[in-house]
């Protein structure tokens, strides 16, 4: 069963393994607007936890979305290129930015479950 954690900076990373979907939460894209556009990463681009990894653009104002851990992007999802709206309608599922895989689990730890999430944006 996937594990689900959270960030102060509002990304979501749904882990499986090694292997992790990273995402904003439903919180940040309201607070953003309509996405206008995501300019997505390259798959094989290592990452550092804190590393901008995707920028958002709304009729706001343009967001970045950190990484929340270390790793490699291996995919993007790349019906936001035609279809960025898809984040302000399913943020935590058709919605995903990238995937990546893992280089230090122990990371983590380091991150918020659901209910620590909802306490820091309560």
């Amino acid at each position: 069963m996937p594990q689900i954690f959270y960030t102060e900076d509002h990304e979501w990373i749904r882990v499986e393994g090694d292997t992790a979907t990273v995402g904003i939460t439903d919180y940040a894209q309201e607070q953003l607007g309509d996405l206008v556009f995501v300019e997505l990463p390259e798959a094989g681009k290592s990452v550092k936890k804190g590393d901008v990894a995707v920028v958002v653009e709304s009729v706001k104002a343009a967001s970045d979305v950190y990484a929340p851990v270390d790793g490699e992007i291996v995919d993007a999802n790349g019906a936001l290129s035609s279809e960025p709206a898809l984040v302000n309608s399913s943020a935590t599922g058709d919605g995903w930015l990238w995937k990546m895989k893992l280089a230090d689990k122990g990371q983590l730890e380091g991150l918020m479950d659901e209910a620590a999430y909802k306490k820091h944006i309560g």
